[in-house]
Parts: structure tokens; C-alpha cells; sequence
């Protein structure tokens, strides 16, 4: 699958620092240590809709940290999937009137125009659930040999992972057992299901539906993948047995990430199967977060119809820190635009206050889990200063410029 195209990053003086990320296993920040080149992978979209500010927050967060990154000195091996098969894609589809593959093409085509316009740095590799198959249906068959998946006896075909092949289920989320129960029936699961050995238990392979799509598993039959083993088989196959940053919004923090780990590290044999368990928070209209199934969202799209300047949608969800849930309103975007006006303005100073001085700040602020909201009041009152007239470091503005663009992926 092709993924959008990138753009050119500004290369800065000196190296940048090491970058602290907040663990959701360990519950608490803890320094990055690539060992050669560092490796992430962020659950993507399910194709049933345009890009809402949401999306974008989540991308931008990781975005950052491949920034950051690079920055240090570390190349950057990035996979990022897309779940073109799935339960809502098709239920979108079917509502609609729509060929499900014609809905699936038509919205990834336009979530990458709107990551294109953001300015994001696009992934290494970008990669559907459907391209994936034979290796899914492979890794599938590899669970079953090995005792860690089963067969339900109801005649579907269906398959399921066996949680008790993982002792170590729940360390990424650190979640109470009724809690799981309830998350697993709002996102995707089916605890109450009958015939299954534990309600947790996870769908690996979904037999053949009437009406459904379906593919060749082998000894399988036919069906489609579930969605957790999807991403577990993507990431190894594609990344290697363990990784550095396994991201997305915090609502995949479980059932997804706890068990796409599950899965992976059953495969593997090696846990954990990511040294770095990120987690977005979620972006919130009139008191609600923003989902689908409120209809509730902001599209990207469409505020780019309206002319609303894509830098300065980036700037206004940078203004909150990115693990924060937190409300788009209004007065957001308008300060956005506010702060892409001035700092435009800024940069073309003559001069204006040291720009190493600056560089060194914003460095140190992201450096220290991504702490924009820090970084953006360091450059606001930069270019306050510059405004001003202070400062006499003529080489200062185009620095400036240079370190927005390549550590926030503002350009201005």
C-alpha cells in the first residue's frame, strides 16, 4: 500500500537529546534506548470515515517522536497499518449502500492527504490488514499447532487465542479483571460469547459469512483475521521480535495493545514485545470525546476545505500536552492561527534573541516526554522578543524557523 509523501526536514546544529516517553506498563516515563535503528509501529486507521482531529492528534504525537529521533541521530524504521477489513468497515459499508473496498480506498486516500497537509513524516512502511493475510493466516496456524489458539465447537470456523498461553496478560494495561470485561465488550470483543474457554479470550481468524468477505486460510478455512493478530503479525514481520514504541490513542491501550503484545510474544518467545507502550489521549467536543459512533467529529478535511491553514491546526492540538484528554473548541484553532501569524511575523526579523538558546530549550522540552505545551511557550516568547527588537542574533530568525519546522513539523 502506498503510503503519502514526505517532505524535507531541515537539518539542525549540534545532536539532539535522548528522548523520555511515559510507559503505560510501567506507569511512568522512562528514557528511549534504540539499539541501532529505533523501531515503532502505530496502529492506523479502519477506513469507514475521514480523518477527524483525533487521528490527527495521535499521528502528530508519534510524529514527534520519530522527529525527536531523527534529531538524535537514529535512523527510524516506521510501520503504521490499516485495518481495510474489519466489522465497521463493512457494517459502513452495508448502510450506505457502498462496496466495502471502493469506501476502504476512497477514505485511506484522503487520510493521506490530510497527513500529507499536516506535514507528517510518512511511515517506513504503510501497510492494510488485507495485503497481510497469508502471513496472518500463517501465524494463525502457528497459535493452533502450538496449543495457544482453539476452535470454537459451534461450527463457524471461528479461532481464538487461548489467554492461559499467556501468563503475562494484563502488564501493559495493569487493568482489574471486571474492568477488561467491560472495555473487551464496548471495543470489539464478545465476552459473553458461548463456547469460549476464558470471556477475554481474543479472536485470532473469523470463519466464512454469508455476505462477509473471505479469504483462504489453508487449514484454516475461510474467514478474515481478527484484529489484534493482525497487528502482531505486521510488526514482526516487519520490525522484528521485539520493538522500541508500540503507539496509538489510549482507548487501544486494552483490548488491543494488551493483547497484539500477547500474541506477538507467544509467537516470539520474548517479551516485552515493546520497550515503550505509548498512548495518545483522546480529543473531546462539548464534553465528549470525539468518536464515530457519537458523531461528534471534526474532520481534517473539512477544515481544510474552510481554508483553515494546516499549521495552524497542528499548532492548536500541540497546545495540550499529548497523553492529556482534553476538548477542540473554537477558541483552540483561533489561537492557533494567532500563534502561526506571530511566529511568522517573528521569523522574519532581522535579528532577535539567541537562536542556540532556543534550539536547546525546545530540545530539552520535547526530550522530556514530549512536553509541547513547554516548547510552544519558549518560542512564544522568542518571538514576543524579536517583535520587541531585543536581541541582535542576526542568524537567530532563520534558526528559529529551522527548529519549529524540523522538531514540530510547523513550517513557517
Amino acid at each position: 500500500m502506498d503510503s503519502w509523501v514526505g517532505h524535507e526536514i531541515p537539518r539542525l546544529p549540534g545532536t539532539g537529546e535522548p528522548l523520555t516517553l511515559f510507559d503505560s506498563a510501567r506507569g511512568g516515563p522512562h528514557p528511549t534506548r534504540p539499539a541501532g535503528p529505533a523501531t515503532m509501529y502505530v496502529c492506523g486507521i479502519t477506513p469507514y470515515d475521514a480523518t477527524h482531529l483525533g487521528h490527527a492528534a495521535t499521528m502528530m504525537t508519534f510524529d514527534l517522536v520519530q522527529r525527536m529521533w531523527r534529531d538524535a541521530g537514529h535512523p527510524v524504521t516506521y510501520v503504521q497499518n490499516v485495518t481495510d477489513i474489519d466489522d465497521p468497515l463493512l457494517e459502513r459499508a452495508e448502510r450506505d449502500g457502498e462496496d466495502w473496498v471502493v469506501l476502504a480506498m476512497r477514505e485511506t486516500a484522503l487520510f493521506r492527504e490530510d497527513m500529507e497537509a499536516l506535514r507528517i513524516i510518512p511511515p517506513t512502511h504503510y501497510v492494510g490488514a488485507v495485503e497481510s493475510i497469508p502471513a496472518i493466516a500463517d501465524r494463525v496456524r502457528r497459535l493452533l499447532d502450538d496449543g495457544a489458539g482453539y476452535r470454537l465447537d459451534d461450527g463457524s470456523g471461528d479461532v481464538y487465542f487461548d489467554l492461559a498461553a499467556a501468563p503475562r496478560f494484563g502488564y501493559e494495561s495493569n487493568l482489574p479483571r471486571e474492568q477488561m470485561l467491560l472495555l473487551s465488550a464496548e471495543r470489539g470483543g464478545d465476552p459473553q460469547r458461548p463456547g469460549k474457554r476464558d470471556p477475554l479470550d481474543p479472536l485470532l481468524w473469523r470463519g466464512a459469512r454469508d455476505g462477509e468477505p473471505a479469504w483462504d486460510g489453508g487449514p484454516l478455512g475461510p474467514g478474515r483475521p481478527g484484529w489484534h493478530i493482525e497487528c502482531a503479525v505486521i510488526a514482526l514481520d516487519l520490525l522484528g521480535d521485539s520493538i522500541d514504541v508500540q503507539g496509538g490513542g489510549n482507548d487501544l491501550i486494552f483490548p488491543h495493545h494488551e493483547c497484539s503484545a500477547a500474541h506477538a510474544e507467544r509467537l516470539t518467545g520474548i517479551a516485552p514485545f515493546a520497550r515503550h507502550y505509548v498512548h495518545a489521549g483522546m480529543i473531546g467536543l462539548a464534553g465528549e470525546k470525539m468518536s464515530k459512533s457519537r458523531g461528534n467529529l471534526v474532520f481534517v478535511s473539512r477544515l481544510r476545505a474552510d481554508r483553515v491553514d494546516p499549521m495552524a491546526l497542528r499548532l492548536a492540538l500541540l497546545a495540550g500536552h499529548y497523553r492529556a484528554d482534553r476538548q477542540w473548541t473554537d477558541e483552540l484553532l483561533k489561537d492557533g492561527v494567532q500563534r502561526l501569524g506571530r511566529w511568522r511575523e517573528a521569523v522574519r526579523a532581522a535579528a532577535g534573541p539567541a537562536g542556540t538558546e532556543l534550539l536547546a530549550g525546545v530540545r530539552g522540552r520535547l526530550a522530556d516526554d514530549l512536553d509541547t505545551p513547554g516548547v510552544l511557550a519558549l518560542v512564544d516568547r522568542w518571538a514576543d522578543a524579536a517583535l520587541a527588537g531585543d536581541g541582535a542574533d542576526r542568524g537567530a530568525p532563520a534558526l528559529v524557523a529551522e527548529t519549529v519546522d524540523a522538531l514540530l513539523g510547523v513550517r513557517l
